[in-house]
């Protein structure tokens, strides 16, 4: 078996099960090549650990196992695919719908990568289709394995005693990490049939089509499922969903208290799905966008509404799309005066590396200061970052500073974070990366 030694004094992370070596803790290598399983010993030659091993990842290692007598093989990876189904079969229990629309979970996480002990490996479910995501050099060289362990899964059933089974698998390593491990990018059907282009989820009663082929990530953002049900409560009204992406969060407000929705976001595709989704779920809706304060016609909209949106929920929900950059748009309305009762940004990851943290501090506090200052009084924000590098702790400083910025004050009414489905290993809080607030300007 290939080794790799750590420097002395490297070992404690791994002691407290920590699944990352980075190329510094390493004093020498004895006969490893990129891809090999390797066992990790420390400077004292006691073994730690069994590792993927790339020479050219700064993540230099990332853990297979603690345990001395598990080998990396077949029925290695099975295990750790039930043992997170699971989690997901207690959440399936736990978060389907309920009352006479009851709706099962058939959109979710399924393996979350590292903090689910398979490092580099990412699983959803979108109904009977599992996509899959290879992101490191350890992961794609036992791809066959994790796939064969897929297709023999029972899925979440539809009804209790049915025994159901993936109709296909669908791979979507089409993500820049690849390339820090030396690996191109890959799609394309692993097993079964191949997805059809749009897939029909539902969650909380509202259906939602996914393009699990050409959409971001997976198709959809399944960890923000529990925050668009807590959010909720405050998107009424004149609601702006900027990063719109497919509507999630305006289709929410929309449908359930018939807000008045601005969906914002740069990809016209996206949108365009997002019109199909707000279709879906919306009943007689209308296209809108609020007035200018001159009465002008307003950049993209087509219509201007002929009323609120009531606490009760007696008024027609209307919807308008605009395809634009968010900043610019952000700084367009504010200049043209435009308010909105509530504001949801949810911004791709600005952070891609330590080097570029700070410049991406200041993009999340000039975003966020365009839409405090756009918030009616008492309006809300709900915000968001997916960026790693961003904690909890940093990103609550970043939306202070915005509000000193903005000249609000504000409160913080809720602190959000990923779905039950994306746990985060106590062992491994790098998984913890979505953070989110809703804040109450005054």
């Amino acid at each position: 078996m290939p080794k790799i030694f750590l420097k002395r004094g490297k070992e404690k992370p791994l002691r407290h099960h920590h699944p990352w070596i980075f190329s510094g803790a390493i004093a020498r290598v004895e006969n490893a090549n990129d891809g090999d399983t390797v066992d990790v010993y420390d400077a004292a030659g006691q073994w730690l650990a069994r590792a993927a091993y790339n020479a050219r990842s700064q993540i230099v290692a990332r853990v297979w196992t603690f345990e001395r007598d598990e080998p990396i093989d077949r029925a290695f990876f099975r295990n750790r695919i039930v043992g997170a189904k699971h989690l997901q079969t207690r959440l399936a229990e736990a978060l389907t719908d309920v009352g006479a629309n009851a709706s099962p979970l058939r959109a979710y996480r399924l393996v979350n990568a590292e903090s689910d002990f398979l490092p580099g490996v990412v699983i959803d479910q979108y109904d009977d289709f599992l996509v899959a995501q290879f992101l490191t050099l350890g992961a794609e060289l036992h791809k066959q394995e994790i796939v064969d362990a897929l297709a023999t899964l029972s899925l979440n059933p539809l009804s209790p005693g049915e025994e159901k089974r993936a109709r296909g698998i669908y791979e979507r390593s089409d993500v820049d990490v690849r390339k820090k491990e030396g690996l191109k990018p890959a799609t394309g059907v692993l097993w079964g049939e191949a997805p059809p282009d749009k897939i029909e989820i539902v969650e909380n009663d509202l259906h939602f089509w996914v393009d699990v082929k050409r959409g971001h990530k997976t198709g959809f953002y399944l960890d923000q499922r529990v925050n668009r049900e807590r959010a909720l409560p405050y998107l009424r009204g004149e609601v702006l969903n900027a990063f719109a992406y497919t509507g999630a969060f305006g289709v929410y407000a929309a449908a359930k208290n018939n807000a008045h929705v601005v969906n914002l976001d740069a990809s016209a595709a996206a949108l365009e799905l997002a019109r199909e989704n707000f279709a879906l779920n919306v009943r007689n809706e209308r296209r809108f966008v609020p007035a200018a304060p001159n009465g002008d016609a307003t950049p993209n909209g087509d219509a201007t509404a002929d009323g609120d949106a009531t606490p009760n929920g007696d008024a027609t929900a209307s919807v308008a799309y605009v395809v634009a950059d968010a900043f610019e748009t952000l700084r367009e309305y504010r200049a043209q005066g435009r308010t909105f009762d509530a504001i949801v940004l949810d911004p791709p990851k600005f952070v891609a590396s330590r080097g570029n943290l700070e410049r991406a501090t200041r993009g999340y506090k000039d975003l966020n200061m365009l839409a405090l200052q756009l918030l009616s009084p008492n309006g809300f924000l709900v915000t968001f970052s997916c960026s790693g590098l961003v904690d909890a702790k940093l990103f609550q400083q970043i939306i202070f500073g915005a509000a000193v910025d903005a000249k609000r004050d504000a409160q913080i009414v809720e602190k959000l974070g990923q779905s039950p489905d994306h746990p985060v290993g106590l062992h491994f809080p790098e998984g913890e990366y979505l953070k989110g607030l809703i804040v109450r300007a005054l």
